[in-house]
């Protein structure tokens, strides 16, 4: 079954699939976009009863009576999804690619600038890794770089765990050996997905460290030999670990595709292989034959990028694309590195929101630089210079971030064309429909001094003596539109609400932030501190 959605008739889409994207609030929660229905709440014999294509949305009514209304051209069309793990849209790199130097950040900006944080996370996204540069020489200080995007990961190892010479190690990365490229615990299912490496110390001679893109490895044994590709694809290999403490097992393939095909997983360790059982001696055969071909790929001069890690570096990377290595150092040499482990999806998680962030500061700021530029309700300035005085006075005081934030959005309400409404004599209700908007991305910290300013002027006009005399004439004829001065019992009343305090503040910016001329720092210079109360 399918149904026309182009208007001129050109395209198709699956009825179930149709209905199943509904968009409507009785088939999705409007908070999460969590479904609620089952599909097996559809009709068995599901039909169209009527369509109709106006103002660019196309209204589908079902032969069950439901309504569903969708942008024209809706359809399922396109590349398949993915979730960002595999080959898809990356590039697959060589170190050649990185001849000017890693992708990397200095710890101190990746806390402060949201934008610098976002490109950190879209490189170790983007291609596999990045390095965090002045990190702190404190023991620990890893699991803050990892809680700083997500969660750790604990394991048998512990939240934490010292990369160091050890007089007794269960691994050998604990000792002063060189190290080939591999994949780290590939004896879980499933493996820790991100590693983080924070250099403590490194004097030993040795003990370099080196990557390889695991994707790039496993893409050029598909394009040489095609059929050993198809081997390591579909040949389970245990993994093993064992200690005094610990017995691990996971039994996947060294190449994981997708249903589609594409490289999604890399997991590669010589040491951790136990024996293969069950195979014939062909398959055997092809096997250690595809194995060693992989083996020699991942070793190759020109996919690996070498590098040395100095005090204070950590080294961020994705455990199932990259191979990590490092050369042998002396066993005396001091070197020192802390490590824990992490996952992805906390991490595309977090990079999601910095993206979202940006897109809704954007928002914001083409409203400044839009509508902003317009009247403000028969003042001497424009709604964006009166909004960008008041954060410039909240800033100047010395205010907390959420009251500057409330000070500069206050007025958001007015955009849309509902001053003109409030000079027109009806109120537009600006306090409310602002606080509304806004709290898609903060919080009541913010929210409700923007909620409560207009109510805080009206309070103060009966609690200040001399208040009301100060007001300018338009705001005069708004305090009468807004219901004038409150009662003595109203004011009482708005004293005892949470956040007044906070709406009688800002409303002292709001009456002062009315200078001609003023020289005020523009809409950018609050971004970062916008962004940090967003996240």
């Amino acid at each position: 079954m399918s149904v026309q959605l182009d208007p001129e008739g050109e395209m198709e889409t699956s009825l179930y699939w149709l209905r199943d994207n509904c968009p409507c609030a009785e088939c999705r929660d409007p908070r999460t976009g969590q479904k609620l229905f089952q599909i097996n709440d559809l009709p068995e014999e599901l039909t169209i009863r009527r369509e109709v294509e106006e103002d660019g949305r196309h209204t589908v009514e079902w032969s069950d009576g439901h309504l569903s209304a969708y942008p024209s051209g809706f359809t399922a069309e396109g590349t398949p999804g993915d979730d960002g793990r595999t080959e898809q849209g990356r590039p697959l790199w060589t170190a050649a690619d990185f001849a000017a130097g890693p992708p990397e950040a200095e710890w101190s900006a990746y806390l402060a600038d949201p934008a610098e944080r976002a490109a950190v996370l879209g490189a170790v996204r983007r291609f596999g890794f990045a390095l965090l540069r002045g990190v702190p020489l404190v023991e620990g200080r890893v699991l803050a770089v990892a809680r700083s995007f997500g969660h750790v990961r604990v394991t048998n190892y512990g939240e934490l765990f010292d990369v160091r010479v050890e007089p007794d190690p269960n691994n050998l990365a604990f000792t002063n050996a060189a190290i080939a490229p591999h994949t780290d615990n590939p004896y879980r299912d499933p493996v820790p997905t991100l590693q983080l490496l924070h250099c403590l110390r490194n004097e030993a001679e040795g003990g370099d460290s080196g990557l390889v893109d695991g994707f790039r490895a496993a893409a050029l044994l598909r394009e040489e030999h095609p059929e050993d590709f198809a081997v390591l694809t579909r040949t389970p290999v245990p993994f093993v670990f064992r200690d005094r403490r610990t017995e691990l097992r996971a039994d996947r393939p060294l190449i994981e595709t997708d249903a589609l095909g594409r490289i999604r997983e890399v997991r590669f360790n010589n040491r951790s292989i136990s024996t293969l059982r069950g195979f014939s001696v062909p398959e055997l055969d092809a096997f250690y034959t595809a194995y060693r071909r992989f083996a020699a790929i991942t070793l190759r001069p020109e996919l690996q990028l070498e590098f040395r890690l100095g005090p204070g570096d950590c080294l961020v990377f994705d455990n199932t694309r990259l191979l990590h290595a490092r050369t042998a150092f002396e066993a005396d040499g001091a070197r020192h590195l802390q490590g824990c482990y992490a996952d992805l999806d906390s991490l595309a998680s977090t990079l999601a929101l910095l993206h979202r962030q940006e897109e809704a500061l954007d928002r914001i700021a083409g409203l400044f630089a839009g509508e902003g530029a317009g009247e403000y309700l028969g003042e001497e300035v424009t709604m964006a210079e009166h909004m960008l005085q008041a954060g410039a006075l909240a800033e100047a005081a010395g205010a907390p971030d959420h009251l500057v934030a409330a000070a500069l959005l206050h007025d958001v309400g007015h955009f849309g064309g509902t001053g003109l409404e409030l000079m027109e004599g009806r109120d537009n209700r600006h306090s409310s429909s602002g606080a509304d908007w806004l709290a898609q991305w903060f919080g009541p910290e913010v929210t409700e001094p923007v909620r409560l300013h207009v109510a805080a002027k009206r309070y103060l006009c009966t609690a200040e003596p001399g208040y009301r005399e100060r007001l300018s004439p338009a705001s005069e004829f708004t305090l009468r539109v807004q219901g004038g001065p409150m009662t003595e019992e109203q004011a009482a009343a708005f004293a005892a609400r949470p956040g007044a305090v906070d709406a009688v503040t800002v409303r002292r910016w709001d009456e002062q932030a009315k200078e001609a001329g003023a020289e005020v720092p523009g809409f950018d210079h609050y971004r970062p501190l916008l962004a940090r109360l967003m996240g």
